[in-house]
């Protein structure tokens, strides 16, 4: 197994764990394993969340959206839009 397929396996153990955990906990189980808290794991996020999308699978789409969305925006990966346009409709 070579060292992208090894990390994938990780990016995958870490994406079922979120899944499965109680409410409230994806901080910590992050914070738990930080050497895996990347670009890669926001894209694997992405494709499992596509896949999901494409199984009927909603709930676990839009929850790894949102996920792979606000790990992104921590890594800097996500531009930040103002909301100014959307407060001035209101």
């Amino acid at each position: 197994m070579t060292d992208e397929e090894q990390r994938q396996s990780l990016y995958f153990n870490l994406i079922d764990e979120l899944l499965r955990c109680p409410n409230g906990q994806e901080p910590e189980i992050l914070a738990s394993k930080p050497e895996l808290i990347d670009s890669g794991l926001v894209q694997t996020m992405l494709q499992v969340a596509t896949m999901f999308a494409h199984e009927g699978n909603q709930d676990g789409a839009q929850f790894l959206f949102f996920v792979a969305r606000e790990l992104a925006k921590e890594l800097g990966l996500y531009p930040e839009v103002p909301n100014t346009e959307v407060a001035n409709k209101e």
